[in-house]
């Protein structure tokens, strides 16, 4: 909870950790509660209910938010239009070269957004409690993408959305391709809820564009071609798609080569063309899952 420009209340929900989390947590000056377990959205709610103030600042568990991080976000709700801001992102383990592709792929899309963008992403944000009340806070039901379908809801309420990208909290950036490639196809499967229940969002948002959005399906086709190349005339298919989806890596890896001037960050290239894949079986799974008419926990 924020006031002012300061935090006057910090309220920690330990939504199922199974470490010393707890524990560490009530040797400091905070509010904690338990949480359910029934994802970040529950969590979220939990907390900015619990809260006593007008403004709320949400940051997530795996970032630590810089010195000036909420400083450089409260003069934006200086407008009464306002509903939210949301901030930028630091890296934590920049040892990893994995984290740092994708800590690079951010910083660069965020270097595009304008001050007024469509959605927000709860890492570091900073929401007036009103609006959160207004519209009934986050849908639970999205294990991710609550942080999208709930600016979605803000934004046809009426009110605007900013972005600060010089309010940053660290991040720690995952290191498995595993666990990577594990949430994207999570945020493949949510993408398709979202978007069929938000209409026109899915062409582009302030965060990316039909290059993007087009790569899923893509990687779908050119998978699914695999199993038509003994039959004539469509042998050719697996590798155009393939290449097509070769060809959308070339506008933010060359720009991730030309900022940084690293040459290593051309294996942006591999890690985005692997991803589209992982996160197309995702959107798949959530077009059966919508068919069917219900969220999956499988999606989870």
């Amino acid at each position: 909870m924020v006031e002012a420009g300061a935090v006057r209340e910090i309220i920690f929900v330990d939504d199922g950790s199974t470490d010393e989390t707890a524990k560490i947590a009530a040797e400091f000056p905070l509010t904690c509660m338990p949480g359910a377990g029934r994802g970040p959205g529950a969590a979220r709610n939990l907390g900015w209910r619990a809260a006593s103030g007008a403004f709320v600042w949400f940051i997530d568990a795996d970032c630590v938010a810089e010195p000036d991080a909420l400083a450089r976000l409260v003069p934006h709700l200086d407008d009464s239009g306002v509903a939210g801001v949301s901030g930028s992102y630091g890296i934590m383990n920049p040892e990893s070269s994995l984290a740092r592709l994708i800590h690079e792929e951010i910083v660069e899309r965020h270097a595009g957004m304008a001050s007024r963008v469509n959605f927000l992403a709860t890492f570091n944000v900073l929401y007036r409690r009103s609006v959160l009340e207004e519209v009934g806070g986050f849908d639970e039901r999205y294990l991710k993408a609550q942080d999208a379908e709930l600016s979605f809801r803000i934004l046809a309420a009426g009110h605007a959305l900013a972005f600060e990208r010089g309010s940053r909290v660290k991040h720690y950036h995952p290191t498995k391709w595993g666990s990577y490639l594990r949430t994207q196809r999570q945020q493949g499967y949510w993408r398709v809820w979202l978007h069929l229940t938000h209409k026109g969002h899915a062409a582009r948002d302030s965060y990316s564009n039909w290059i993007d959005h087009i790569q899923p399906p893509l990687a779908v086709l050119a998978g699914a071609s695999v199993v038509l190349l003994p039959l004539a005339g469509v042998r050719w298919g697996a590798p155009v798609l393939a290449g097509l989806l070769g060809v959308a890596q070339v506008p933010m890896t060359v720009r991730l080569v030309r900022r940084t001037g690293r040459i290593a960050y051309a294996g942006f290239a591999v890690m985005s063309f692997v991803r589209a894949f992982w996160r197309g079986v995702g959107m798949m799974h959530g077009i059966v899952s919508r068919a069917w008419g219900r969220p999956s926990r499988l999606g989870a």
